[in-house]
């Protein structure tokens, strides 16, 4: 969604348009003038006393009529040319009341416009003050002027007084309301620059977010798409269309624009996940009125993998709550089980297969007791506390002891070891819980049907890493499934909770390593464990 330019400098400015439309009167009163003297509406004006006077006057207020007009879109030279201005409107009417005795009253009325229009624009009182005081001086001054050269002259002083009363009063007032008006244009403008930014803002919030949003017509023309809704269209830019009237709904995504027409019409809608473009994830669309009384809609598309994920990550801490909680349990019939084979250990009467038998048992124990406080570290998001360790020898206790709790006797597990030690930074307890999840699973699932399982542990070094491939002779694992087996919740056996392989990898990650399948081509699974060298530690 391109975005659109502020409205603020398309508006003219309220000065300048003041300032136009009193040239343009200026120019009125100079063509009336001109129509008196010069068309055959002269004989309304009777006797004139000084024609050339007259004519001079009014063919000079004209051309300088027509330059301000010129000029009065000039707002930097505003009360240089309104103060240049009236001065002349004034020197011109005095002038021409001298030359037209006939016209005096109208041209005194016509100048308290320029006296009132002068005031309003300029700035100060003082200024519109000196203008209505120049004004009344003029109209003093001519009045004393006709009186020594024609005391026989109609003038009556009276008429000059109210004159000079009224240029005076109405400029103040002309002043206060242009204060007042300027006042609120300038709150006006701040107000609209707010706006503006704030126009500007929410279309950038909403051109930015995640969420697919359009604006659709009664007649499903899109009139507005951000960004995230033209990329789930399979658009890589802003829609645009050849008229005003915007691209059709229909067009682009029919099951979509079908769904809104059903809610329009009061129907319930499908609540089922939406991929309107087959290289884009799928949405959840949800509808709202833009206004109560309008047929505009707005659509909202949601990523349903956005949402399925948060869902999850709700799951995982009310899980991890109960994880903690459920470690907390089972540590107390734990140590109670390993407190009695203890004292089972003490008793003379024990056969040395028994012994043997008790041993399993407290091994299993305390394996079983390092599996709940990794859970429990997990829960707690504690770190890990790797230790420097020979993945050889370590692996070959694994095994070891793996090999006491096999139930089938012909299922194999074996360690491929090399002839020199291999060390890694890990943590031993978080490690033999990886394993013990990987051998699991291999065990379960990573054999042939009617077969027993093979499982074998290599450790060897890639690339100065050292690494632990979990290795068996199963089915092995589709593409399509391998690329989510370390999602949470998601497995393939009916009896399984798909957590071991997430809380593997957690693990991994706590001590800086890696978990990963690998395929293999000759058939079978690879898992395989990237664990961080010695100078790690160093580091």
């Amino acid at each position: 969604m391109p975005p659109r330019p502020s409205f603020l400098p398309r508006i003219r400015s309220v000065p300048v348009r003041e300032l136009y439309f009193f040239s343009l009167y200026r120019v009125l009163e100079a063509g009336v003038l001109a129509a008196l003297l010069f068309s055959p509406l002269a004989a309304m004006l009777g006797d004139i006393r000084h024609p050339g006077l007259g004519t001079a006057v009014t063919l000079c207020y004209l051309s300088a009529a027509v330059v301000f007009l010129l000029l009065g879109r000039q707002e930097k030279w505003l009360v240089p040319l309104v103060l240049v201005g009236v001065t002349v409107d004034i020197a011109a009417a005095m002038l021409a009341t001298h030359a037209l005795p006939t016209a005096q009253a109208g041209i005194a009325m016509m100048l308290l416009f320029n006296v009132a229009a002068a005031s309003l624009m300029l700035p100060s009182w003082q200024l519109a003050l000196a203008v209505a005081a120049l004004a009344v001086l003029g109209l003093s001054g001519e009045h004393a002027w006709t009186s020594l050269h024609d005391p026989h002259a109609q003038r009556s002083l009276p008429e000059t007084l109210m004159f000079a009363i009224g240029y005076l009063s109405v400029s103040y007032l002309a002043h206060q309301i242009g204060q007042r008006a300027r006042s609120s244009q300038q709150l006006a403008e701040r107000r609209g620059a707010e706006v503006a930014n704030l126009f500007e803002i929410n279309e950038l919030i909403i051109r930015r977010m995640r969420t697919g949003v359009l604006v659709v017509d009664a007649h499903n023309h899109i009139k507005l798409i951000n960004e995230a809704a033209s990329g789930l269209l399979g658009e890589a830019r802003p829609l645009d269309s050849p008229d005003d009237s915007g691209p059709l709904l229909n067009k682009l995504a029919p099951e979509l624009a079908r769904r809104l027409q059903l809610w329009r019409n009061g129907w319930q809608g499908d609540d089922t996940p939406l991929q309107l473009s087959p290289d884009q994830p799928e949405v959840q669309p949800r509808f709202a009125r833009l206004l109560a009384d309008s047929e505009t809609s707005l659509v909202f598309l949601d990523d349903a993998t956005v949402a399925s994920r948060r869902a999850e990550s709700l799951t995982l801490a009310a899980l991890g709550r109960f994880s903690a909680s459920l470690a907390h349990e089972i540590r107390n019939p734990l140590a109670a089980i390993n407190y009695a084979v203890q004292l089972l250990e003490e008793s003379d009467k024990m056969s040395d297969g028994d012994r043997r038998l008790l041993q399993i048992i407290h091994q299993q124990c305390q394996r079983t007791n390092g599996i709940v406080e990794s859970v429990l570290g997990l829960a707690r998001r504690e770190r890990a506390n790797p230790d420097h360790v020979d993945l050889n020898a370590f692996v070959r206790r694994f095994v070891d002891e793996y090999q006491q709790t096999l139930s089938i006797e012909t299922d194999s597990l074996v360690a491929v070891l090399g002839n020199r030690p291999i060390h890694g930074v890990v943590d031993t307890r978080h490690l033999q819980q990886v394993l013990t999840v990987l051998v699991h699973n291999a065990l379960n699932y990573g054999r042939l049907p009617g077969e027993p399982a093979r499982v074998r542990l290599r450790v060897f070094e890639a690339e100065g890493r050292p690494m632990i491939d979990v290795l068996d002779r199963g089915p092995g694992i589709p593409e399509g499934v391998a690329a989510q087996l370390f999602r949470p919740f998601f497995t393939t056996s009916e009896h399984g909770t798909g957590l071991g392989l997430y809380i593997a990898r957690e693990l991994c990650r706590a001590n800086q390593a890696t978990l990963e399948y690998v395929a293999v081509p000759a058939g079978g699974s690879c898992f395989r464990i990237g664990v961080p060298g010695p100078h790690a530690l160093q580091s």
